[in-house]
């Protein structure tokens, strides 16, 4: 089982507004944590990352190695 994922940031338009979008990808493309934002900031980012750090499929993972 392959236990890798990874993180990026863009920004997309929803509704005709702009936001940024994070989200965390497994190695098969699947979402694992995601998060729309309306600006982006040092805070929001962290908060992204913390969560998405301590998920249940990082957790899951983790006790399947």
């Amino acid at each position: 089982m392959n236990v890798s994922w990874r993180v990026d940031e863009t920004y997309i338009n929803v509704k005709c507004e702009w936001r940024y979008l994070y989200r965390a990808v497994d190695s098969d493309g699947n979402a694992i944590y995601f998060v729309l934002s309306a600006k982006w900031n040092r805070k929001a980012t962290k908060k992204f990352l913390k969560k998405a750090l301590s998920s249940n499929y990082n957790d899951s993972e983790k006790n399947n190695s």
